[in-house]
């Protein structure tokens, strides 16, 4: 039977009839989908660009901040006490020296404690590669330029490749080495160099912007990151996180730093710490969700140091939680210091 004719004058029988139109509807529908993707990233990026301009404007260093010049940078550090062997706190990722107050204010009491923030964070002057050999070299730089004597180097998350990678370079700068929340390992946890690349300008800046203009998203993310039992973030407090990503050049440390992903060594080159004769610990938060369970174990038995201390009730931001706890672990690898 024939039912209905083509344009042409082809004519089509009841049984082709349905492929037809189904044909003919998804066409349409990806037509219609096309149209929709477009017109979102159209208005996506119009969006991006508007406000990445009207939010253009950088903010200033806090005042009254110390800096010394380690090789190519003029580092930003802080100082706690007067007395005392000297203690090298060095920041993991998204931190800064600010980070440690709380527990440097304890370890302050038969300490002199130092801090400085890493190339691409803090108020330290930017300054590519962001990489880790740039770090290795500056905190290198930054024992020497402050005098110090064998410090027990104490590095936390990220900062613990950067801190192992220094030990392994020159052994006689360092008297002791703690990695506190961190396995040092390259491709531990953290986004990898991919992600430097897969969020593209200006949509980066725009999502960089977005987070950091909210209060609400600061306090989430710290506490995820933090026991319960950590202080609350007032407005100051969310200013101590946000203000050095505000900062001229600081957008770039960020792209910088993400396009080499979190700073870590290789397993070997991580093992041959158990040949360096110096006082190793390992510390991290009991319910750490940062790395798996058997991190701090594993850590251990590759740096060559004794059974981890695990600090109950803690997460990833042991020396903001429990600052007393890790000062009693400091203090007991300090007294072991060569």
């Amino acid at each position: 039977m024939i039912d209905a004719a083509e344009p042409g004058g082809a004519l089509t029988t009841g049984d082709d009839a349905v492929p037809v139109r189904r044909r003919s509807w998804a066409r349409r529908w990806l037509r219609r989908a096309g149209i929709a993707v477009v017109a979102f990233v159209v208005a996506a990026t119009v969006f991006s660009l508007v406000y990445n301009a009207a939010t253009s404007g950088r903010a200033r260093p806090p005042a009254g901040l110390t800096y010394v010049r380690t090789g190519d940078l003029m580092t930003r550090y802080r100082v706690w006490g007067s007395g005392g062997s000297p203690i090298v706190l060095v920041h993991g990722a998204a931190e800064s020296a600010d980070t440690w107050e709380r527990l440097a204010t304890v370890l302050a009491r038969d300490h002199r404690v130092y801090a400085l923030d890493l190339n691409g964070a803090g108020y330290t002057e930017r300054r590519a590669p962001y990489d880790l050999d740039h770090q290795v070299r500056q905190l290198l730089a930054f024992i020497g330029a402050m005098g110090l004597e064998r410090p027990t180097i104490v590095a936390h998350s990220a900062g613990a490749a950067t801190a192992a990678e220094a030990v392994l370079r020159s052994p006689g700068q360092a008297g002791a080495l703690m990695l506190l929340d961190g396995d040092a390992l390259k491709g531990g946890a953290g986004p990898g160099p991919a992600a430097h690349y897969l969020i593209l300008p200006p949509y980066r800046t725009t999502l960089l912007r977005l987070v950091l203009h909210s209060d609400r998203l600061i306090r989430t993310i710290y506490s995820s990151q933090c026991a319960p039992g950590c202080p609350h973030l007032d407005k100051a407090g969310v200013d101590v996180w946000r203000r050095p990503y505000e900062v001229a050049g600081a957008e770039e440390g960020v792209w910088g730093s993400l396009k080499y992903g979190v700073p870590g060594l290789s397993e070997s080159r991580l093992t041959l710490l158990r040949g360096v004769g110096l006082p190793k610990a390992v510390v991290f938060g009991a319910d750490d969700h940062v790395f798996a369970a058997t991190s701090a174990a594993d850590t251990a038995r590759r740096v060559g140091a004794p059974t981890p201390t695990l600090i109950p009730g803690a997460r990833h931001l042991t020396m903001i939680s429990s600052p007393a706890e890790v000062a009693r672990a400091v203090e007991d690898l300090a007294a072991r210091r060569r």
